[in-house]
């Protein structure tokens, strides 16, 4: 199944076997520090939202509170499983999730729901600024779906995995690049990287519109930082959400790939843990 769907074919399954809608437009809290009011997604969501789309709070719903597991620690599974159930998620239904374009936070829900046993679960590609259907601003009111997450026990890092990957395997590293290297840090205590990791932005997933690079560009893409067949790949980032973006871009080469929730956030909070510096992977 592929993980992601494009706007045109998603109209055409609206029309005919509709899956649940999820909404999860979010911005990374970061980009209020010029002053800017914080960004509402509840606001833009209810200011117009795809056609029977519930929207989800990833901080509140799809990430426990900051603290020593990161800035986005794993969610209350409880809390998690109630959110779904209440949007209409129910295990026999498809589910297609949104976000405002960037992919990072619809990519958080399809992991989630993906890693708690959800079977279909796939991600509009380029978000909602590819939807060019009509609109709605009513909030549905879904019937209670039957969902219960079931964790998997595959497909999560924690910190010392990902340290044996990096060894092991490949452990991808989706900031962007001057944080990789040292240069910048804007949010975390250190700056650097895990030692090993390979530096792999994000952003260079997709193409200029935002929507993913075909699958034979992305095989190429990771073939180039060493992903091999076989090999054992893993993903983190700020706070595990922006790694998740790229699992979901591995998965649409079809690559399976594991998330490290915790990631930079949980990582450099540790002082014992080691950290590399500079545009090599050590």
């Amino acid at each position: 199944m592929n993980a992601i769907i494009s706007a045109s074919d998603l109209a055409k399954d609206l029309d005919s076997d509709p899956p649940v809608l999820l909404d999860v437009r979010w911005q990374l809290t970061a980009a209020k520090a010029a002053g800017e009011p914080p960004f509402d997604g509840r606001a833009a969501y209810e200011a117009g939202h795809l056609p029977g789309a519930v929207y989800v709070d990833l901080d509140r719903e799809l990430a426990s509170a900051p603290g020593k597991g990161g800035r986005h620690p794993l969610p209350d599974l409880a809390r998690f499983g109630a959110a779904m159930r209440g949007a209409g998620v129910s295990s026999g239904t498809p589910v297609v999730v949104y976000d405002g374009g960037q992919g990072w936070a619809a990519a958080r829900a399809w992991w989630l729901l993906r890693w708690t046993g959800h079977p279909d679960v796939r991600v509009l590609d380029g978000g909602l600024p590819s939807w060019e259907g009509p609109l709605e601003k009513s909030v549905p009111a879904p019937a209670e779906g039957d969902f219960v997450p079931e964790p998997g026990a595959t497909g999560l890092l924690d910190a010392d995995a990902a340290a044996a990957l990096a060894r092991s395997g490949v452990l991808l590293d989706a900031r962007a690049g001057e944080r990789y290297r040292g240069e910048v840090e804007p949010i975390d205590p250190v700056a650097g990287h895990i030692p090993g990791a390979v530096s792999a932005p994000t952003t260079e997933n997709v193409g200029a519109d935002g929507r993913f690079l075909p699958a034979g560009e992305l095989r190429a893409r990771f073939g180039a930082l060493g992903v091999r067949e076989g090999a054992r790949v893993g993903v983190y980032c700020g706070s595990g959400v922006s790694a998740a973006h790229e699992v979901l871009a591995l998965a649409a080469a079809g690559i399976p790939a594991e998330l490290y929730v915790g990631s930079w956030s949980e990582w450099s909070s540790d002082p014992d843990r080691p950290v590399a510096v500079g545009p090599d992977p050590q």
